[in-house]
């Protein structure tokens, strides 16, 4: 079987630091034949880094092209991309946040069904093979008693500093496109959370953008939570906290905090049962070759305690969630992050902001 042909809009980090350099070395399942960015200039120095043949400042232009699939991993917004990308008949692979707003994540639906093609959500943490192992533990638990979520952010230039990376120049972007871009945005926002102050569309803004990793994760381990039981927003809206209550009586407590300039980053995922302690460590997500970690914390025969640290395959959760969207595509399977499964976390992203404006 052929490669299936791709085109990538948005050559940003995302596009530089993960997705190029996996699909070429998946060049056996994906041929990337065209990328796009709001900067014509940064579209094609990317291009020419990575040998893709077409390059263009236009995603209508991208779209029209004789392409398979897309991967949308452009500024938010991406649903006017994403409803036009099926409407093209495209398989679509959309990075999180695939939307802000439940009218926003319905039309995507709709156009993706009306498609009959694959949608994807960019949920990579699911694919992480530490994650894998953990949900195998947890299912293989008593009842589950507390979920704790610990997630240390730091600024994204610390990370990123470890890469070489091709920016846009601020003279080369369309200054109506940013516009209309930053106008799009803050529509979403306001159609997904009403009129709030600053600092609480912030906080909307990291759980939408950086927390939802580890609620989708949540998710797929707990299922959709009965209710919000709190939420507090401090810090400028750069700290939340969220206790979550799910059926059976058990409780998530999530908190996400930003620390501009610490730079040991920490996210973790902690399932707690009866009988034994799970705790999952991940990487930043802008990081190469560095694997998540996996403890769990039991009892032995003797009745001492001990904990197991399973050996974790050496493989990116990138690469995987990318071999998957070819195997969607190529047997018409449904994919394990579906579009529709990812509304739920939209809906949990305006609960918790929610919870706390009626606090």
């Amino acid at each position: 079987m052929a490669p299936l042909r791709i085109g990538i809009i948005g050559s940003g980090a995302i596009a530089q630091v993960h997705h190029l350099p996996n699909l070429a070395i998946l060049k056996d399942l994906f041929s990337v034949e065209m990328l796009c960015d709001l900067s014509p200039k940064l579209a094609q120095t990317v291009a020419e880094e990575y040998h893709v043949p077409r390059h263009t400042g236009d995603w209508r232009e991208l779209l029209a092209a004789d392409l398979d699939a897309v991967i949308l991993c452009h500024t938010d917004p991406k649903t006017e991309i994403a409803v036009a990308a099926f409407a093209a008949g495209k398989h679509v692979f959309i990075e999180k946040p695939i939307c802000f707003s439940l009218q926003e994540a319905d039309k995507i639906i709709a156009a993706q069904q009306a498609a009959g093609t694959v949608g994807q959500a960019g949920y990579m943490k699911v694919y992480d093979p530490a994650f894998e192992a953990a949900e195998r533990e947890a299912q293989s638990m008593g009842p589950i008693r507390f979920v704790q979520i610990h997630h240390l952010h730091t600024n994204n230039s610390h990370h990123l500093a470890h890469f070489r990376l091709h920016r846009s120049d601020p003279a080369d972007l369309p200054t109506a496109e940013i516009e209309k871009t930053r106008a799009a945005r803050e529509a979403a926002v306001r159609e997904a959370i009403g009129e709030v102050p600053d600092d609480i569309k912030s906080a909307f803004g990291h759980l939408a953008g950086s927390m939802i990793h580890d609620l989708y994760g949540l998710r797929h381990l707990m299922g959709v939570p009965e209710k919000i039981v709190s939420t507090e927003i401090w810090y400028n809206g750069w700290g939340i906290s969220t206790i979550l209550a799910y059926p059976g009586g058990a409780r998530c407590s999530a908190t996400w905090v930003e620390l501009k300039d610490v730079r040991d980053f920490k996210e973790t995922l902690e399932v707690c049962g009866d009988d034994r302690r799970i705790l999952l460590s991940y990487p930043t997500g802008f990081s190469r070759g560095i694997l998540s970690t996996l403890a769990v914390q039991t009892l032995d025969a003797t009745g001492e305690a001990i904990t197991q640290c399973p050996a974790i395959a050496w493989e990116s959760a990138f690469v995987r969630e990318l071999k998957h969207f070819h195997t969607c595509i190529t047997e018409n399977k449904t994919p394990r992050t579906p579009l529709d499964e990812a509304r739920h976390d939209i809906a949990l992203v305006i609960n918790i902001i929610e919870a706390y404006l009626n606090r």
